[in-house]
């Protein structure tokens, strides 16, 4: 089975068990091997502003943004990629759409997770 690491501070409010059963669902169905992992990161605006700046040259908190890793065939780690998610960005997204938190968390996951897919 697919494995799906979750980091994340305790004062954003994430379903764990939804988020990673989401990912599984897609990696399943996209057939990605079971022993590849994803990392969906949640961080703050100041670190997602630094993350975007120094990767994307924008001086912006995205809602979203994810990196694929290239896996040689030497790496016992099969890590697929990272997805990396603003949380309070995401917060502000889902007011502004008139989404549930948890359906926007879901639907920026998905997005972060097709970019890692397509590469």
């Amino acid at each position: 089975m697919n494995i799906v690491h979750i980091v994340t501070s305790s004062r954003y409010k994430i379903n764990r068990k939804q988020i990673r059963a989401f990912v599984v669902d897609m990696m399943t169905k996209a057939q990605v091997p079971s022993e590849y992992q994803v990392n969906c990161i949640f961080v703050g605006k100041t670190k997602m502003r630094q993350i975007s700046s120094k990767y994307k040259k924008e001086d912006v908190a995205l809602p979203v943004l994810s990196f694929p890793y290239d896996n040689d065939k030497t790496s016992q780690l099969n890590l697929l990629g990272e997805i990396f998610l603003c949380y309070p960005q995401i917060i502000l997204l889902a007011a502004e759409r008139n989404k549930r938190v948890e359906d926007m968390i879901l639907a920026m996951v998905k997005h972060g997770l097709e970019n890692l897919l397509i590469r």
